[in-house]
């Protein structure tokens, strides 16, 4: 990377010194030299179009060979073949026609170069070639937004039919919380007004509503794969955006109001860690992190923040493990809910201090 920011640095020193040159020849009163483009000009210009032509191409085959590897893997959930497919087509139509043009426009740059004694040809209109490169792009466009439009629907499709695991997503500079439904898998009321540090109330929740009880407030994502998750986002501060790239989801969450989006997993963890796109990239990775003398990585599905939310915006993310039903279960049955943790702390502090005032109380009276 180096070398190559050297190199353009060397190209562009010389461009300028060159144009630099063409400043100080012009200044001339006394050069003899026509600045007009003669029909060698022209006719080497249109060589180096094509030559141009060459390096857009070059460039792009250079492009996917080398940084094809980083694209992301398979989608890892029920829309995500729908949401690529759709992707993929659209690339593919964009660079069929960005190939044909392009081709085009440098060749009729040649072909049609200016020559002594040759006078361009004027169209004042043709209707049939108008016709032609204006309904084809319409037909094109249409399809893509109509299929478009069919797959955001059926992705949208946020309703409580398949029995969804209900999971909030709770966004603050700089990190996320989740917030699981408990057994009755209804969110108890929030809001920021009734957030208490203090207390450990860090989300709001509402706590004279019965809902919020079995609330259980993680800082670790776990889904059960195959099964519908709906997710309820909110913001405490800024515009934040839900990310979550191996499931194709992203999600803004905006502050004062709660968005939506749900999706179902379909691949485990552990599956993805042996697909042969992640266990080569956990190879790279590790080589690369081995020069800097660091920790080998592990492979594990992850939620970011794609909005631009401060100076700490690139460390704001959480990790997310998909596993089977069974151990889900098994670790949500372990978490302890929000009744456990934050309003049993406000119980015993309130009985403490009811103790403390009888035991003062007691005092004052015996020594009266």
């Amino acid at each position: 990377m180096t070398a190559l920011l050297t190199l353009a640095v060397l190209v562009l020193v010389a461009i300028a010194i060159w144009q630099m040159t063409k400043i100080f020849e012009l200044s001339q009163t006394k050069t003899e030299k026509a600045e007009i483009a003669n029909d060698s000009d022209n006719k080497n210009n249109g060589y180096l179009l094509f030559v141009f032509l060459i390096f857009i191409y070059g460039i792009t085959i250079f492009s996917f060979a080398k940084y094809g590897k980083a694209l992301l893997p398979e989608a890892a959930s029920e829309h995500g073949g729908e949401y690529d497919q759709l992707m993929l087509v659209s690339m593919g139509i964009i660079f069929f026609v960005q190939t044909v043009t392009q081709a085009l426009l440098h060749y009729f740059g040649y072909k049609y170069r200016g020559q002594k004694g040759r006078k361009a040809l004027f169209f004042a209109d043709n209707d049939r070639l108008e016709f032609i490169w204006t309904i084809i792009p319409v037909i094109v466009l249409a399809g893509l937004i109509l299929w478009g439009l069919y797959t955001w629907t059926n992705i949208m499709d946020v309703n409580e039919d398949d029995d969804p695991l209900v999971v909030e997503l709770y966004a603050q500079q700089f990190n996320w919380t989740a917030r699981y439904a408990g057994d009755d898998n209804v969110l108890g009321n929030a809001n920021v007004r009734l957030i208490d540090i203090n207390n450990a109330n860090v989300l709001g929740l509402d706590e004279s509503d019965p809902n919020a009880e079995d609330d259980i407030l993680v800082k670790e994502l776990h889904l059960p794969v195959g099964r519908k998750v709906n997710f309820k986002m909110r913001s405490q501060d800024v515009l934040h955006s839900a990310y979550m790239p191996h499931f194709r989801a992203q999600m803004n969450c905006v502050p004062g109001m709660i968005t939506q989006f749900s999706f179902t997993p379909t691949v485990t963890t552990e599956e993805m860690r042996l697909n042969p796109d992640i266990v080569d990239k956990v190879k790279r990775t590790n080589a690369i992190r081995a020069e800097n003398a660091k920790d080998p990585w592990e492979f594990d599905y992850v939620l970011l923040c794609n909005k631009i939310c401060g100076k700490s915006h690139y460390n704001m993310q959480m990790k997310i493990i998909v596993e089977t039903e069974e151990e889900y279960n098994k670790w949500i049955a372990e978490q302890k809910t929000f009744k456990e943790t934050v309003m049993v702390d406000e119980t015993a502090q309130a009985s403490n201090t009811m103790e403390v005032a009888d035991v003062e109380f007691n005092e004052t009276a015996s020594v009266e």
